[in-house]
C-alpha cells in the first residue's frame, strides 16, 4: 500500500498517458518525457485522455507499486497545464484532494512548516 507523507516528492505528468502501458512503460516515460527517475522513490502520477482515470507509479527499494483510480462517474475537473515542463509538482494535501476527484489549485492550505536555520 501506498502512505502519502507530507515530505514525499510528487510529479504530476501534463500529457494523457496510453493506460495500455504497465509499469516498465510508465518507467519509460518517466525516464524519457518527465526526465525523472522511476527509482526515486517519488510519486509519479498519470492521466488517461479521457480524465476518468489516474496511475500512480512509485518505487519503494524493494519493487514498484502501481496504483490506479478509476472514477465511475464524470472526470477529472482538474489537471495542471504547462507549455515548457513536462511535470508538475504536487503537496501531498493536494494529491489526496486530486484523488478525490476535487481541484487542488482551488484548496486553502496551511504552508508547510519548515525549520528556519
Amino acid at each position: 500500500m501506498i502512505q502519502i507523507a507530507p515530505q514525499m516528492r510528487i510529479l504530476v505528468a501534463v500529457e494523457a498517458v496510453d493506460f495500455r502501458k504497465g509499469i516498465d512503460g510508465l518507467a519509460r516515460v518517466c525516464k524519457e518525457a518527465l526526465r525523472a527517475d522511476a527509482f526515486s522513490g517519488c510519486l509519479f502520477v498519470f492521466r488517461n485522455r479521457r480524465r476518468t482515470a489516474i496511475k500512480i507509479l512509485s518505487y519503494d527499494s524493494r519493487g514498484f507499486w502501481l496504483c490506479q483510480r478509476r472514477l465511475s462517474a464524470g472526470r477529472f475537473r482538474f489537471w495542471p497545464e504547462s507549455a515548457r515542463e513536462a511535470a508538475k509538482a504536487l503537496e501531498a494535501h493536494e494529491l489526496q484532494v486530486l484523488l478525490a476527484g476535487g481541484d487542488p489549485g482551488s484548496v486553502q492550505a496551511v504552508p508547510a512548516w519548515r525549520r528556519i536555520t
